[in-house]
Parts: C-alpha cells; structure tokens; sequence
C-alpha cells in the first residue's frame, strides 16, 4: 500500500534553472553592492571600478545565460 505525496511532471530542467539562477542573481548584487562603497570611498578611481563593474556583471550574466541553454541542449 503506498501512497503518493507529491508528484512532480514537468521539465525538471526548468526547476533546476530556477535555482541556479539564485547564484548569478546574488552574485550580481555583490558586485554593485561593493562597487558602489568602492565608489563612495574612492570617487577618483570611478573609471576602473565601473570598468571592473561591468566586466563582473557580464560573467555572472554569462553563467546565467549558459545555465538557460543547458536544458534544452541535454533534453532533462
């Protein structure tokens, strides 16, 4: 006699994007985060801090970006 709970249907793919998406998402505010106190405590160096900024920002989106393409290149 066994009873189901909770089923799951679906791609599981999507699922586990949603949580792999937390990673970029966090990592993204601690780039902002942090270069805005850079910037508030060194207001000369703004040029290379928003250059290290962006440069930061696009590898974490870039994580996101693969991490979106990995289930429809595995089928999961």
């Amino acid at each position: 006699m066994s009873s189901t709970l909770a089923a799951v249907s679906g791609s599981l793919g999507s699922i586990g994007y949603g949580l792999a998406a937390i990673g970029p998402g966090v990592g993204v505010g601690i780039i902002f985060g942090n270069g805005t106190q850079a910037l508030a405590r060194q207001p000369e160096a703004a040029g290379l801090i928003r250059t290290n900024q962006i440069l930061g920002f696009a590898f974490c989106e870039a994580l996101a970006l693969i991490g979106i393409v990995m289930p429809f290149v595995y089928g999961i």
